[in-house]
């Protein structure tokens, strides 16, 4: 019997065995993967491209990530919750998320697209990663995603591959939640100068142990000091 389909693809077997999900629905996981390159060539036999997946993909993950963060960091506020959360949903994370996989193996393209290194291109593994993202959802739930998420996703977050986009106040704050260390303290422990130009010194504390002492010409300025030297300290402890 000739083979149609997924079933002329045995990487995808794999690829479900390496993943540790089945697709009920296996068009939706050949869909996700099929470049609108491919689809040009194949006319004939109604292949379908990943962009309408790659449309929902971003939603899910954006809705994903966010209720992640929302729940692990408390403290944050809704600006700084956004700013890392774009750090994740970026088109080089994705990449790196992607890659992790080895999805641009998998990707079904056109001969042009193919001779022209599409395999290796940013923008198409990034849109790859968008749209398995919602086929998974289609096939089995947002509860899936969060599983998957979880294997591929948030274990980069807990170890802070995105904490460079946070400030230093931030940064400190998310590796002391992280390791559930406590509460950390701000005290303004000097003014000096004249009124046109003061000159604060802020100390950072946890459970009354100081971390690391700043200074600035704002108390917003002496914190960010104080907390730039306290991460410095953690993060040579770790």
């Amino acid at each position: 019997m000739k083979k149609t389909g997924i079933e002329k693809h045995a990487k995808f077997n794999e690829f479900q065995e390496k993943i540790g999900f089945r697709f009920q629905n296996k068009k939706l996981l050949l869909q996700a993967f099929t470049h609108s390159s491919y689809v040009n060539e194949h006319r004939k036999r109604l292949y379908e491209d990943n962009e309408r997946l790659e449309f929902l993909g971003d939603a899910v993950l954006e809705l994903t990530i966010s209720q992640y963060l929302y729940k692990k960091y408390p403290l944050l506020s809704e600006g700084k919750l956004t700013k890392l959360r774009a750090a994740v949903v970026c088109e080089s994370s994705l990449v790196s998320f992607a890659n992790d996989l080895s999805f641009g193996k998998l990707v079904l393209l056109g001969k042009g697209e193919e001779l022209t290194g599409g395999r290796e291109r940013p923008a198409l593994l990034a849109d790859v990663f968008e749209a398995f993202i919602g086929a998974l959802y289609l096939d089995q739930g947002i509860d899936a995603v969060c599983s998957f998420l979880d294997m591929v996703v948030f274990p980069k977050i807990n170890d802070g591959a995105f904490s460079h986009t946070m400030d230093y106040k931030s940064q400190l704050q998310e590796l002391i939640q992280r390791d559930g260390a406590g509460l950390l303290e701000y005290k303004i422990l000097q003014e000096n100068g004249p009124a046109h130009n003061r000159e604060f010194v802020s100390s950072v504390c946890i459970n009354n142990k100081t971390l690391g002492e700043g200074r600035g010409k704002s108390k917003k300025e002496a914190e960010q000091n104080a907390a730039k030297k306290a991460l410095q300290k953690v993060k040579e402890s770790l």
